[in-house]
C-alpha cells in the first residue's frame, strides 16, 4: 500500500520574504542584476529560510548506496564487488565526497540501501538494507512493491535525521556499480528520450559498451513497460534502492522545509522521479552541476532545473554537488554583508 507520507502537504516558499529579499538585493551598492544567478540563490534562501537575510552554515551529506542486479548483462566497466568496497572507503574517509564534506564541515553520512554484500557495522555508515540488490531489470521488475516502499522511506528517515540535526541545507550522494543504467532507464521514460539519448560511459565504458547498455535498457524497458505517469511505478520496474531512498529523501526534505542541492546526472533522475510525483517539490531544488554524463542536460531540461556549474565531473557521490556548496554560501554572505547605497554614501543614480 502507498505510504500516506508521500502525500503530506510540502509548503511554498515564503513570498514575503523573497519580495523583502528582493527589495534588498536593489539597495545594494552594485548595478541591479549584477551578481547574476548568486543574486537569484539569495532570494530563494530568503524564501526558504522566511528571513530577508539568510545564511548557509549548517548542511548534511548523505549518500545512498545500493546494488543493481543488471550489472550481471555486462553494463559496467567495474565489478560489482566495488560498490561495498567503496562504502568501506567512504567510513574510513578516503573518498572525494568524505574530503569534500570534510572542506566543507558539513555532517555526513553514508546509508546502505542494498549492496550484495552486506559490510556489516562500520562507523559513519547507516545499515537500511532492504534487500542484497535489485533483481536483474532486463529480466523482470528491479524490485517488488514492498521493496520499494521500504526504500523511500530509508530516505524519508535520513531527511529526517538532518532535520532534527538542524541543517539548512540536505545533499544526496549515490554509490552503486551500474546505477548510471537504471537511472538512463528512469530518466528516459519519464523524460520520453529513447535509451540511445540517455545511456552514456558511467564508470568508463567504451562506445561498443555504451551500445551494449543502450540495447539492455531497451530490453528492460520491453520486459517492464514502465509507465511515465506512474513514477513510483517507474522507480519500482527499473530503478534501484538508492533511487528510490533519493526520491524519499527530496520529498521528505521539502515537507520539513529544507531545500536540496541536486548532484548529477543520478540524482537527477532520481529528483525526476520525485518531481514527477510531487511537482510542487521543485520549488526546494537546486541542481549543482552539468554531468559528463550526455543524458544529464536533458533530464535538467524535463526538470526546470539549471545547473550552477559545469566542471566537466561525473563522478556521483554528491560530489559535484559539494564543490557548489561554496556558491552558495557565497550568495547568502554577499547579500547579507554588502552595504546598501544608503550605509554606504554611494549615490544610486
Amino acid at each position: 500500500m502507498r505510504p500516506n507520507w508521500l502525500d503530506v502537504p510540502i509548503a511554498a516558499p515564503s513570498q514575503k520574504h523573497r519580495q523583502e529579499a528582493l527589495n534588498h538585493q536593489g539597495q545594494l551598492t552594485k548595478p541591479p542584476g549584477s551578481l547574476g544567478v548568486l543574486e537569484k540563490i539569495a532570494v530563494d534562501f530568503a524564501g526558504w529560510q522566511h528571513t530577508v537575510k539568510p545564511n548557509l552554515e549548517k548542511l548534511k551529506i548523505v549518500v545512498f548506496a545500493g546494488d543493481h542486479g543488471v550489472v550481471a548483462s555486462g553494463v559496467s566497466a567495474f565489478p560489482q564487488s566495488v560498490t561495498v568496497e567503496m562504502v568501506k572507503n567512504f567510513s574510513r574517509g578516503g573518498a572525494a565526497i568524505t574530503v569534500l564534506a570534510k572542506y566543507l564541515n558539513a555532517l555526513f553520512e553514508v546509508v546502505d540501501v542494498g549492496t550484495v554484500n552486506d559490510p556489516g557495522p562500520l562507523p559513519g555508515v547507516v545499515s537500511s538494507r532492504v534487500g542484497a540488490g535489485t533483481f536483474d531489470m532486463s529480466q523482470g521488475a528491479a524490485m517488488d512493491e514492498k521493496q520499494l516502499y521500504a526504500a523511500l522511506e530509508v530516505g524519508r528517515q535520513a531527511a529526517i535525521r538532518g532535520h532534527e540535526a538542524g541543517v539548512q541545507l540536505l545533499v544526496g550522494g549515490e554509490m552503486g556499480i551500474g546505477n548510471t543504467t537504471a537511472a538512463a532507464a528512469v530518466g528516459g521514460v519519464l523524460s520520453g528520450l529513447s535509451p540511445a539519448l540517455m545511456a552514456g560511459p558511467g564508470t568508463g565504458l567504451d562506445s561498443v559498451g555504451v551500445a551494449k547498455k543502450t540495447v539492455i535498457i531497451q530490453k528492460a524497458l520491453n520486459v517492464n513497460k514502465p509507465d511515465a505517469n506512474d513514477p513510483l511505478g517507474v522507480l519500482r520496474k527499473v530503478g534501484g534502492f538508492e533511487l528510490a531512498a533519493l526520491a524519499g529523501f527530496y520529498i521528505t526534505s521539502a515537507q520539513l522545509g529544507i531545500p536540496v542541492l541536486v548532484d548529477g546526472f543520478i540524482t537527477t533522475s532520481a529528483a525526476l522521479a520525485a518531481v514527477r510525483l510531487r511537482p510542487e517539490l521543485a520549488e526546494w531544488m537546486l541542481f549543482a552541476h552539468l554531468s559528463e554524463e550526455p543524458g544529464h542536460s536533458a533530464l535538467l531540461a524535463a526538470i526546470g532545473g539549471q545547473a550552477l556549474v559545469d566542471l566537466e565531473m561525473r563522478l556521483g557521490e554528491g560530489s559535484g554537488a559539494a564543490v557548489a556548496v561554496p556558491l552558495l554560501q557565497m550568495a547568502c554572505s554577499l547579500h547579507g554583508g554588502m552595504a546598501t547605497f544608503a550605509q554606504a554614501g554611494v549615490s544610486q543614480g
